[in-house]
């Protein structure tokens, strides 16, 4: 399928645009890397504790703030989560910057930010559980006790399976959160079991689904191992590449794809995203996406060489640029709806995995002409005035005769 026919764009011609465009970008995203003293890592990379709550009506983020810093515990950061997939952003994510391992470090995090809520939001009713943050095992204790539905002995069986259709309703259906009772009606209860649960529950605003840790070495090493896997990959592409081209060609791909890693990251710092485990994966992704669409320009070039050995090189590369513009659109413009679509509708947990593949596809697509295509011709012209050295593997030899 072609978009296009018989296009006839003077890419090399407006190489200084695309250098110019990704020298802004580039400032910009250094720029705002030294104004906020780095990158922000997640916490994959640096090591502690977060928490995610989700809260019934939007979070007053300010008087949590305030209310961690009563705690002492005010160098911790609150991350607002706008979840469009799940209609809506009740959500934060509170980053503790504690040291510690293991259960006890989880059980310390967790226990933190819940003496901070219940201070700053109501302790809730004495001498009763907060359902939502209440276990199923909680749940049927109190069945059993109380008997609502008058079971006897058979009763253990009974209310371990009733509670656990209570906990899965309130934490599928009700994304976590109960703010009545008399809601669990919709889960199998009736009058006698929301009574039981009345007696010894009471229902909160917020709830606690999710707490992560990660240990400061682990998170060290961690940030070494992505640094050292991504050096890697470019190293293997430049090698590949120089042995299935010319070496020139493979040095220009390298450079675009870094400059792919550095723009992404910088807008990262910019826009205020995590680099985390999956943002390493997605930037492996999009480096291997960027050199697959910049090696189909380069064997078009090869190609064209063949055939049109008395034209300049800048004509070859515009022609071959020209000839696979159907083919770039096409591949990845299908590509960029689907991670578009992932990046509106995936929900917070893939929200900068799905930002990297987004940025990565539009700026890696650019790059291959742009930015790749324009270093080899620029290298063409400073070795020979014109003249090009002609991929491997071409009838032409190493150059091609000046126009």
């Amino acid at each position: 399928m072609e978009f296009f026919k018989q296009v006839d764009l003077d890419w090399m011609g407006k190489a200084k645009y695309f250098f110019g465009l990704s020298g802004i970008l580039l400032i910009a995203g250094v720029a705002s890397i030294l104004a906020n003293h780095g990158l922000f890592y997640g916490i994959d990379f640096k090591g502690g504790t977060v928490v995610d709550v989700r809260f019934s009506n939007p979070p007053p983020v300010d008087t949590l703030r305030a209310g961690m810093a009563q705690q002492g515990i005010g160098n911790s950061t609150i991350v607002p989560v706008s979840d469009l997939a799940n209609g809506g952003g009740n959500e934060v994510l509170i980053n503790l910057e504690e040291k510690g391992q293991g259960a006890e470090a989880l059980d310390a995090g967790k226990t933190a930010i819940l003496n901070v809520l219940h201070s700053t939001l109501g302790a809730g009713e004495p001498g009763k559980q907060d359902f939502n943050a209440a276990a199923p095992d909680s749940i049927a204790d109190v069945l059993t006790r109380k008997d609502p539905l008058t079971l006897g002995t058979a009763a253990g069986d009974r209310y371990a399976q009733l509670a656990k259709d209570l906990a899965q309703y309130r934490d599928r259906d009700r994304r976590g959160i109960v703010t009545d009772l008399s809601q669990l009606s919709a889960a199998g209860a009736n009058a006698g079991v929301l009574a039981a649960l009345r007696d010894s529950f009471y229902t909160s605003q917020f709830a606690i689904v999710n707490v992560e840790i990660v240990g400061p070495k682990v998170g060290s090493e961690l940030r070494r191992q992505a640094v050292v896997v991504t050096l890697y990959a470019l190293l293997g592409m430049l090698v590949y590449i120089a042995f299935r081209f010319e070496w020139v060609y493979g040095a220009a791909a390298v450079l675009a794809v870094f400059h792919d890693v550095l723009i992404t990251l910088g807008l990262f710092s910019i826009f205020h995203f995590e680099i985390s485990l999956t943002v390493i994966a997605a930037l492996l992704t999009l480096v291997g996406y960027s050199m697959n669409d910049t090696i189909v320009i380069f064997d078009r070039i090869r190609e064209n060489a063949r055939l049109m050995r008395r034209e300049s090189f800048k004509d070859i590369v515009n022609r071959s640029i020209n000839q696979t513009l159907s083919r770039t659109i096409l591949t990845s413009g299908l590509t960029f709806l689907t991670v578009m679509v992932l990046f509106l509708m995936g929900g917070q947990v893939l929200r900068a995995f799905s930002f990297a593949l987004v940025v990565g596809i539009l700026v890696g697509t650019y790059s291959s002409f742009g930015i790749a295509a324009p270093l080899v011709v620029g290298w063409n012209n400073w070795r020979g005035g014109g003249a090009a050295v002609v991929p491997s593997g071409t009838a032409a030899g190493t150059k091609l005769r000046k126009t």
